[in-house]
């Protein structure tokens, strides 16, 4: 199966099964629904002792947006200008290419999110590789074998995600940067050379999220229980056919060209009727986002399926009907 075909197929599997992506969006609004609860909270204990209450009303204030960061510790240092619209997805891209810190309890939130998503993608996972409805028990039933073994499997992928930010990241742009443009006197040099250490860093973290994500995936198609001899394989698996590299770029081409699409449809800072109008196109952003997400897994499950011929683990059970009554009677008797 060539890269494209792969694609394709991974697509035809997603749509296959929209309870998924459905699931997986109420999974996110379920995680972050307590800190909008809370933030709200902030934002309505703020505006009793504020006179911009009115304004807000009909619009948005700036001053009283500086005064509430000003003065908002916690959660509500998170709610600034940069969540507007594609700022977020900006704004995200950088923290996570330039290691800023998170917020502790947005670092909390995705530590539950990523839990969450451990127990669940073993289902997910599954899910894709049948390319048949397993329904709620068989779907559950995976999550809850798959799940410890990704547990074990997450310990060192901790261990390599925080080598790559605490030694890989501080070298490329405390020590690399610093001393490639210490005699440049363009800032456009210094931004060509910049570009490079992201490129470089990125293609780190590309390299290392393929060989986890077929590290999962022989996990569930081999029902493999050594989270380590899983980790092998995928490194194994990558190494041996290079075409995971172009069907990842194409998965990402997809998460791009859907980015930019926000960038062009998300309103900047909207004011009555409209706030529920870029409500609705964030939601549809996030909506197709996670299908993307999906189309990742999808689509590696289908190329890995090819390569390797585990073509029986996606067929249904043959269909046996049993003896009626009378034909096990007459067996017995004629016993």
């Amino acid at each position: 199966m060539s890269v494209v075909s792969a694609w394709r197929d991974g697509v035809r599997r997603v749509n296959g099964a929209p309870m998924v992506l459905i699931g997986m969006y109420l999974l996110t609004l379920f995680v972050a629904l307590p800190l909008s609860l809370a933030l709200r909270g902030m934002i309505a204990a703020h505006l009793v002792d504020s006179l911009a209450a009115d304004t807000l009303a009909s619009g948005t204030s700036y001053d009283w947006w500086q005064e509430f960061t000003a003065q908002a510790s916690g959660l509500g240092t998170t709610f600034v200008p940069s969540i507007l619209g594609f700022g977020a997805v900006l704004d995200n891209l950088s923290a996570l290419l330039d290691n800023l810190p998170m917020a502790t309890t947005i670092a909390g939130a995705t530590t539950a999110w990523l839990v969450l998503w451990s127990f669940l993608s073993g289902g997910v996972l599954d899910r894709y590789a049948r390319t048949r409805p397993t329904r709620a028990p068989g779907f559950f039933a995976a999550c809850g074998t798959h799940f410890w073994r990704f547990l074990r499997l997450g310990l060192p992928a901790f261990l390599v995600y925080s080598a790559l930010f605490a030694l890989v990241h501080p070298w490329l742009f405390a020590d690399l940067y610093p001393w490639a443009t210490r005699d440049t006197t363009a800032e456009r040099q210094a931004f060509v050379v910049r570009a490079l250490c992201y490129l470089a860093f990125g293609a780190v973290l590309v390299v290392c999220n393929l060989v986890f994500d077929y590290a999962r995936i022989r996990i569930v198609v081999e029902d493999r229980r050594s989270a380590l001899g899983a980790l092998v394989a995928g490194a194994r698996f990558v190494r041996r056919n290079p075409a995971t590299l172009r069907l990842y770029l194409l998965n990402g081409a997809c998460f791009v060209i859907l980015a930019l699409g926000y960038a062009l449809a998300a309103p900047g800072a909207p004011a009555g009727h409209a706030i529920w109008i870029a409500f609705a196109i964030g939601q549809i952003y996030i909506l197709l986002r996670h299908y993307v997400k999906l189309l990742f897994y999808a689509s590696q499950v289908s190329f890995f399926q090819s390569r390797l011929a585990h073509a029986a683990y996606t067929a249904a059970p043959p269909v046996v009907w049993p003896d009626s009554p009378a034909a096990e009677s007459i067996g017995n008797a004629s016993a």
